[in-house]
């Protein structure tokens, strides 16, 4: 089965910025892409913000298995529509996996609930990140620990709900630790948080993320069709009862009719 990984970069740096344009001349959406696009079992294509509804539109959603997600300078942009469009496919069963400051991408803060705020600071320090659940699908070929000789701090404390599983955990030059590769459920969609890839720097082209990632989207991928029923809230008639029973008392809807929302 091939897994099929849409990379959303919003490619707004690596046009106006000659540092990001040197380290990343197609972007680095098509790098991240790329290399996915190197390992047995994954189709990555990519989408942009600049494209008609930033690439997402429901049939190419509809056709996605996982969806990966960098987005930094303006988050605002992307389109409240289409944000609840991600939103209701990561429920549905469609992976989600976000890199870097998109910690304060609204999809990710709609499925989180919490501000996703944290410490950062611009240094080029070295970041060492250790594998912390070594025996997670994510982790698979990665060492006890490797380090990225300059990246973007980041450090605690990272305002997100407790995860269901912590597989890394980074330190820094200048004594901060983060929490770095963090999952979660959404409905019955799998979610990765991963850290590393300050576009400065040329994080997306090491090969230990490289396989994290891909790693990622393995396990993010959930077979089978969209759990669309989800969504469904049905009243359940009298004489539909798994077993028997006798109406009693007032009510407020009708037999048949919908329910509030």
């Amino acid at each position: 089965m091939t897994i099929r990984t849409l990379v959303w970069g919003e490619n707004i740096h690596e046009r106006i910025n000659e540092v990001v344009r040197a380290v990343y001349p197609d972007g680095m959406h098509t790098a991240i892409a790329g290399a996915l696009n190197s390992r047995d079992g994954i189709r990555a294509e990519t989408a942009t913000l600049q494209e008609p509804e930033h690439g997402l539109t429901a049939e190419r959603l509809a056709a996605t298995d996982v969806l990966i997600w960098w987005g930094h300078k303006d988050h605002g942009a992307v389109d409240d529509a289409i944000v609840e469009r991600v939103v209701r496919r990561v429920h549905e069963g469609m992976g989600l996996i976000v890199l870097h400051s998109g910690h304060f991408a609204k999809i990710f803060k709609r499925l989180m609930g919490t501000p996703c705020a944290l410490k950062w600071r611009e240094a080029g320090e070295r970041e060492r990140i250790w594998t912390v659940n070594p025996g997670h699908p994510i982790a698979q070929g990665i060492p006890e620990n490797f380090v990225l000789e300059n990246e973007e701090m980041y450090g605690e404390f990272f305002s997100v709900p407790e995860p269901l599983e912590t597989v890394f955990i980074s330190w820094f030059s200048g004594g901060e630790v983060f929490r770095s590769g963090l999952t979660w459920r959404r409905g019955a969609g799998n979610i990765f948080y991963f850290r590393p890839g300050h576009e400065t720097y040329p994080t997306y082209h090491n090969e230990t993320v490289q396989t994290i990632i891909a790693n990622a989207v393995r396990w993010a991928y959930r077979p089978g069709p969209a759990f669309t029923a989800l969504h469904d809230a049905p009243n359940v008639p009298v004489d539909k009862a798994l077993e028997p029973i006798t109406e009693r008392g007032p009510k407020l809807h009708q037999a048949g009719e919908e329910g509030y929302k």
